[in-house]
């Protein structure tokens, strides 16, 4: 490979391929994904602060899960907003290797409370009169810490890897964010280090916990079926119905964007873009409508929420 005289400063990202003219209207869609994503997480982190009866482990499990996707949400969501509406595809290197690390880490970190949620359930339904002992508050905090450090450890080293490589050829991006697979494409150098490293990170943190994830569940339903009442069943195994829905949303878009990055090269480039950005948008907005769904407690208290503003808001009405 020819040495590279320079590097490029900016790379360019793209919206959707053939749709130029309505990506303006194209970008509603995603505004109200976006604020129903904020809403609703914002939603569960206050009521859960809040509601002290939910102070649980698998409800401070699922406060740490909104947390994520907000913080997901706002580091990406205004940079594609603004490429749909003012055609502001460029960003800087370094804001690019920023952003790739915060999706990367993130998700990490979001896949290790997933994993923490599905072995609360595993307690809390094969050791019922363990769980209290076992899960304390402050171990359910000490996991926390450790999903962060852990997703910010094993994907540090990849803007460390890219930030060695050369980019003089295309700076055109395939995604309207960065992601460590797209830039890598684009380096004029040898990036086996890069991709050695990547695979190995996402096998060590997402396989890894999606095989231990299934574990749990397989553990559970054995567990469950041999329980003598067919009330009993269905009742334990309704506790898990939210968190497989969550895991489901947050690895079928992962599983397939990995597909397309791998096996996709001949597929139209508007596939590779729809399907990053359902992997993006699509759990932080999911997740809650689940859990508000299925859970009673989150329900009822959001709810409740939804009725004092609405008279606070008749009272200063009435008042006028």
């Amino acid at each position: 490979m020819n040495p590279c005289n320079f590097t490029h400063t900016t790379f360019i990202l793209i919206g959707l391929p053939g749709l130029e003219a309505a990506q303006f209207w194209i970008a509603f869609p995603l505004l109200f994904m976006y604020v129903v994503a904020l809403l609703g997480n914002c939603a569960v982190v206050f009521i859960v602060r809040t509601e002290h009866s939910l102070h649980a482990p698998m409800y401070l499990f699922l406060c740490m899960l909104a947390a994520i996707d907000l913080v997901l949400s706002t580091f990406t969501m205004p940079k594609i907003l603004a490429l749909f509406w003012f055609n502001s595809q460029e960003i800087t290197f370094d804001m690019c290797l920023t952003q790739m690390f915060f999706i990367h880490a993130l998700s990490a970190t979001e896949s290790t409370v997933l994993l923490a949620m599905a072995f609360d359930r595993y307690v809390a339904i094969c050791h019922p009169l363990r769980h209290a002992a076992i899960l304390t508050n402050t171990v359910t905090a000490q996991i926390g810490i450790v999903a962060i450090v852990r997703g910010s450890l094993f994907f540090f080293p990849l803007p460390l890897l890219l930030k060695r490589l050369h980019f003089c050829g295309s700076n055109i991006l395939t995604h309207s964010y960065c992601v460590h697979q797209d830039m890598m494409k684009l380096a004029h150098a040898d990036t086996m280090p890069n991709v050695v490293y990547g695979l190995t990170a996402i096998l060590l943190v997402m396989g890894v916990d999606a095989v231990l994830i299934s574990l749990s569940y397989f553990l559970i339903i054995h567990t469950v079926l041999q329980l003598p009442s067919r009330t009993e069943r269905a009742r334990a195994f309704g506790t898990c119905v939210s968190h497989i829905g969550v895991v489901l949303a947050f690895y079928v878009p992962l599983i397939g964007l990995s597909v397309v990055h791998r096996f996709g090269n001949s597929l139209n480039p508007i596939v590779h873009v729809l399907m990053g950005n359902v992997y993006l948008m699509v759990p932080p907005v999911i997740n809650p409508i689940i859990y508000a769904a299925k859970t009673k407690q989150i329900r009822s208290r959001g709810l409740a929420m939804f009725r004092i503003a609405c008279d606070k808001e008749l009272q200063a009405v009435g008042s006028n």
